[in-house]
């Protein structure tokens, strides 16, 4: 669908008649990581069907709801499930929620995701801080007309994910005796998951892991004004590195073995976005 202003007040109108909290913080959860909605007090809770003009997820460990608390004294409104492009929409229609989110007050951004490893130094269970990205998905949500009153025509994309927040987190990391992967995240369209050939053309163009989402919500963010931090879940090898087959069930394995260290360092980081 081609996003509108009228679109996002009428999901903006609605969320706020259901809730009196301002956010300040967003949150975007990936496969397996909806864990984190453990961490909202106070929240209320609305199905993504019930927001006018959202889309609906349809993928396992993609929930479908939308939550708004505090987590550790700070507003946020946090997406437990995303969209995907390979589920048929538009990348302007996965980061729809991103323009409700800075409507809503949000000025900082976490995305979080599920991505195989193309580094060999890497192991599943890792958490990468994405240091920037490849959008190899051949789709762009800032394609079309320009309201300028959204964001301008051509966004700088130099420091796609926020220095600072990086800097905050590997602070808030060090303190838990933690330290994060670091690395380049290249979004690919899906759903099927890459051949072993094109993992060593990834590796070669300098990406560290691959997912399937995350840039188009991404580009909008910074298109909005808004601070990103991206966190991938390293929850399996690439295709090729190790000699076993590619599976959804790994992924979300993975994602639950990393969940009391991921809880940890989110609490730790939050206060300081």
């Amino acid at each position: 669908m081609a996003v509108t202003q009228d679109h996002i007040q009428e999901a903006v109108a609605y969320i706020k008649d259901q809730c009196t909290v301002a956010p300040e913080i967003g949150l975007i959860l990936g496969s397996g990581l909806g864990i984190l909605a453990d961490l909202i007090t106070d929240e209320v809770v609305i199905p993504y069907n019930d927001i006018p003009h959202f889309p609906v997820s349809t993928v396992e460990g993609h929930e479908g709801e939308l939550l708004i608390g505090m987590i550790e004294g700070r507003r946020v409104v946090m997406m437990k499930g995303r969209f995907h492009m390979y589920e048929g929409y538009g990348p302007e229609t996965t980061a729809f929620p991103v323009r409700v989110m800075k409507e809503l007050g949000v000025n900082s951004l976490l995305v979080t995701n599920a991505a195989g490893g193309v580094n060999t130094d890497f192991t599943p269970g890792d958490l990468m801080l994405i240091t920037d990205h490849l959008n190899l998905t051949g789709r762009n949500p800032l394609t079309g007309p320009n309201d300028n009153a959204l964001g301008v025509r051509f966004p700088d994309m130099s420091t796609a994910y926020s220095p600072r927040l990086i800097a905050v987190a590997k602070e808030a990391a060090a303190a838990h005796n933690f330290e994060f992967k670091e690395g380049v995240y290249a979004g690919l369209l899906g759903p099927n998951y890459e051949t072993p050939a094109e993992i060593v053309m990834l590796r070669r163009q300098g990406a560290d892991a691959v997912g399937m989402s995350t840039v188009s919500e991404t580009i909008v963010a910074r298109h909005a004004g808004i601070e990103v931090l991206g966190i991938s879940c390293i929850t399996n090898m690439a295709a090729g590195i190790l000699e076993q087959p590619l599976n959804h069930a790994e992924v979300m394995e993975t994602a639950e073995r990393v969940r009391e260290q991921f809880l940890k360092l989110v609490l730790a980081f939050i206060p300081k976005m």
